[in-house]
């Protein structure tokens, strides 16, 4: 008798929920079967049976919340002792709950576009094909899950109805005028995690006003040709120009962890996301090497999973740095929150037109953006990051130096 326990997804992860079971007690499995998903506040994860056996009994059911390496289930394969569950490639293999869902609906693999990394089709990619199109747009509307929805439709295809009914059928939350709603488990984990990382994190914050006329300029050129090209957004510009400058500053490209200080082997810059499942933080790697065109391309395919809740955990892992551009909501400023175990966070307002001085002291209509670098004081020291943020401006106000390829800190 072996026992499967909760496995353990990024540096920093403590806890899981555990949102569905795929196999039940007595239920036979083999090696590469779908056990379980757990979710984190980042991303939820398809976990495979490492061996073959017989799954005997299931210590936590769905809904609960499990530290990271505590049993949850207990398998009879012959042997005893712990059996690390299995999490599946990212690349080149579908999910076993899309496969499962493609074999009971009859679908064609290939008529299945995949979101996931390098094609791999997720569960909710076959949803979207399951589903008619009037379904999927009431079901975002309406922020229903689709994989709780049963279809009526041929071959179980979810029409508009089916999630009509879902709608009038689900459990409303109830609180008495006077009492607290109780947060659902990933609100809560999302609040221990942020809570933990304003406590444990020493913040310290520096400020910078960008000019923007520049760069303003060289992206409406670029963008006035966008034949078989994505259009470039100020958050892409944002995303590039942080790689850079962490090229430049290589010392910064590292987290702080509780058995100490790691050094990314890679560039990777985080992008805050609203998604119905709450904000994510999909993370663009290799920035400082990839044209921006590319860029635009990788950022897509994050945004578009991170709203479909089909990020993976590679997606989610890396980065010494993330960017939350809050400028589309009209805030002029924004002082963030560290997302551990990173090191930095960049806070966007939005574009402000203004006057300012120009070199004879008459005033000049411009265009700025404030920048407000939140820093971990563990890693990081106000020199340090004052540098690098001035870095970070030059390549934003002299823009055609994003375009070029990389050159490293003492090359």
């Amino acid at each position: 008798m072996s026992e499967i326990v909760m496995p353990k997804f990024g540096l920093t992860m403590t806890e899981g929920l555990i949102t569905a079971w795929h196999r039940k007690p007595g239920d036979t499995v083999k090696a590469g079967d779908l056990l379980f998903e757990v979710e984190t506040e980042k991303v939820t994860n398809e976990v495979e049976a490492s061996v073959d056996g017989v799954l005997e009994e299931i210590l936590f059911a769905e809904g609960s919340v499990v530290a990271v390496g505590l049993p949850i289930a207990r398998l009879s394969d012959g042997a005893s002792g712990t059996v690390s569950a299995s999490i599946p490639a990212a690349a080149g293999r579908d999910a076993p709950s899309a496969r499962k869902l493609m074999a009971e609906h009859g679908i064609d693999r290939d008529s299945v576009e995949g979101t996931g990394r390098g094609g791999r089709v997720m569960k909710a990619d076959v949803l979207r094909v399951v589903a008619t199109p009037l379904a999927r747009r009431i079901a975002r509307q309406e922020g229903i899950d689709l994989a709780g929805v049963s279809g009526s439709g041929p071959q179980g295809r979810i029409k508009a109805a089916d999630v009509e009914t879902a709608k009038r059928i689900a459990p409303a939350l109830s609180s008495s005028a006077n009492g607290p709603v109780q947060p659902d488990p990933i609100r809560a984990a999302t609040a221990r995690r942020v809570q933990a990382a304003k406590r444990d994190i020493p913040h310290f914050y520096l400020t910078r006003h960008v000019d923007m006329r520049a760069l303003n300029r060289l992206r409406a050129d670029l963008n006035a040709d966008t034949v078989g090209r994505l259009k470039l957004s100020v958050t892409h510009f944002l995303v590039k120009a942080a790689g850079l400058a962490l090229a430049g500053h290589p010392a910064l490209n590292r987290v702080w962890l509780p058995d100490g200080i790691l050094s990314l082997e890679s560039i990777g810059v985080g992008i805050v996301t609203e998604t119905p499942q709450g904000l994510r933080i999909p993370i663009a790697d290799r920035v400082d090497s990839v044209p921006l065109d590319d860029l635009a391309e990788i950022c897509a395919g994050l945004f578009g999973r991170a709203r479909a809740g089909t990020l993976t955990s590679a997606d989610v892992s890396g980065g010494a740095i993330s960017i939350s551009n809050v400028g589309m909501f009209g805030a002029d400023t924004l002082t963030p929150i560290i997302s551990p175990p990173q090191a930095m966070i960049l806070g966007v307002g939005a574009e402000q037109r203004l006057f300012r001085p120009d070199a004879e002291g008459r005033p000049e209509l411009v265009q700025e953006l404030v920048l407000t670098l939140a820093a971990d004081h563990r890693l990081i020291d106000g020199a340090d990051a004052a540098r690098f943020l001035a870095t970070l401006v030059h390549l934003l106000e002299e823009p055609l130096t994003l375009l070029r390829s990389c050159v490293r800190s003492g090359q």
